[in-house]
């Protein structure tokens, strides 16, 4: 039956009824519903995708707002997964939207993404990429991948074959993680607000593509987009497989892979604190808090502490000399990667920690 919604699609040339229905019998998964999630969310539920899958475990805050379209200030602190797929129900009633508050990880990947025709990486980090890369290798599931960095992003789509029969991955094309100081996210570099839209929609249309069979897909090739001058740039990815000894060959030896270290610099295993035992420690004489986010960043912490920009850190070393370090951020991704770096640089003889969950779960204590 003919639904007044589509009729736009319905008259389209090489689309029509057919491609529509294809979109309704459709499963996708979207893995993360920030800046590029929000917008891939919001163009495949206008179009009909007849199933939504959303996960994600991050909270609402009020820096994301100015490229996370799909929320307001009213759902500051709320779960964007849940908040998503309430709107999204109310852009389309007539989809099913499946959600998940929580991270996706080694031994939950095989079964969030089984049952999922498509999958798209709408994540922000290394570790989420290369697990997901791996998963939809191993159960042989298409990869609608973008990234975004500043005033540029990247979009391509994995795992399909060519006319050749050949397949390539995200390992083809970055077969080892970075240092993550040689690729800081968002919340150092800085991001367009209006380029994750861009790359969003670029992302929910490969998608569309796929499922339809209209077009030409993004296959073994890599679009780049830069917003400063416009300029579009769309390379081979090289087809020589990558060393395969170092991650994981099948579906049992990846639920058992630990991603965070693999992406983590130089095998060093730091150690976590919670906020509550934080604040417990923070006037101790022999501990040295270094708050890595930037100056700007609120609310600032209300005991002594260093601040020194994650950007900043491999010049400022030689202020961090206190028996034990306890790295904080807003999150608890930057302290983490400050922690890692500090460790192999010179911190071999001191106790290094990083704050679970970072200003953000503090935020009710500095609140009161």
């Amino acid at each position: 039956m003919r639904n007044e919604r589509y009729a736009r699609h319905y008259v389209l040339q090489g689309f029509g009824e057919a491609g529509q229905q294809k979109l309704q019998a459709a499963r996708l998964l979207v893995v993360g519903a920030g800046g590029l999630g929000c917008p891939v969310l919001q163009y495949l539920a206008a179009a009909g995708v007849g199933h939504i899958g959303i996960i994600d475990d991050d909270r609402i805050d009020l820096c994301n707002l100015h490229r996370q379209v799909l929320y307001d200030t009213a759902d500051i602190g709320q779960a964007k997964a849940e908040v998503a797929a309430r709107k999204l129900r109310l852009q389309n009633p007539d989809i099913e939207i499946t959600y998940w508050v929580k991270q996706l990880k080694s031994a939950n990947a095989v079964e969030l993404l089984q049952s999922y025709d498509v999958i798209l990486d709408c994540t922000d980090n290394f570790a989420a990429r290369y697990l997901l890369c791996d998963a939809c290798r191993l159960l042989d599931k298409p990869l609608v991948f973008g990234a975004i960095y500043q005033y540029e992003g990247q979009i391509a789509v994995f795992n399909v074959a060519d006319d050749q029969g050949v397949k390539t991955s995200y390992r083809h094309l970055f077969p080892g993680p970075p240092s993550p100081l040689e690729a800081p996210d968002c919340n150092v570099a800085g991001v367009l607000g209006v380029l994750p839209g861009m790359i969003g929609i670029l992302q929910a249309t490969e998608a569309i593509k796929l499922l339809t069979g209209i077009g030409v897909i993004l296959v073994n090739k890599l679009m780049t987009v830069n917003m400063l001058d416009h300029s579009t740039f769309t390379f081979d990815i090289p087809q020589v497989a990558p060393e395969s000894s170092s991650y994981p060959q099948t579906l049992e030896a990846l639920e058992d892979f630990d991603y965070i270290h693999y992406c983590a610099s130089a095998d060093v295993q730091i150690q976590v604190i919670t906020a509550t035992e934080l604040i417990t420690q923070w006037h101790a004489t022999d501990l040295l808090l270094v708050d890595v986010r930037e100056l700007y960043e609120l609310p600032r912490l209300p005991v002594h502490h260093l601040s020194i920009p994650l950007t900043a850190l491999p010049a400022q070393l030689e202020q961090i000399n206190s028996a034990r370090v306890i790295f904080i951020c807003q999150s608890g991704k930057r302290s983490l990667t400050a922690a890692q770096y500090f460790h192999e640089q010179a911190g071999n003889n001191q106790q290094i920690f990083h704050v679970d969950g970072g200003m953000m779960a503090l935020k009710n204590y500095l609140n009161d």
